[in-house]
């Protein structure tokens, strides 16, 4: 099996939502990391720049889940509208500790048409 991270950039108000959706399309587990961040118009109140709270969520995914995982996200989530969210996906080399995922895993993949 060929493993991605799925990297997401979201506002925490949209977080559950993003999880949510990501679990539907074949995600298996998350992990959320509170971050800072601006975009390319940083955010000020009384002229001092504000950075913008930001939720970091992880995904390992088989790699015949990625696509259906960015997709719906995409969708469901409007990240196509500026200031919504990112997402990413990089390639895996080696993966370890996902023994339990990986039965959850291949039932998908013999149930889903990917």
């Amino acid at each position: 099996m060929r493993f991605d991270l799925i990297v997401g950039f979201f506002d925490p108000e949209v977080t559950e939502k993003v999880v949510k959706t990501a679990k539907k399309s074949g995600a298996t587990g998350d992990v959320i990391i509170q971050g800072k961040g601006s975009g390319l118009e940083p955010a000020k109140f009384l002229g001092l720049s504000i950075q913008e709270k930001t939720d970091i969520i992880f995904f390992v995914v088989e790699e015949h889940h990625t696509k259906k995982i960015i997709k719906s996200v995409s969708e469901e989530c409007n990240i196509e509208k500026p200031g919504n969210g990112i997402l990413i996906s990089l390639k895996l080399d080696k993966v370890a500790g996902l023994s339990k995922q990986i039965k959850k895993i291949r039932e998908n993949l013999k149930t889903e048409q990917l």
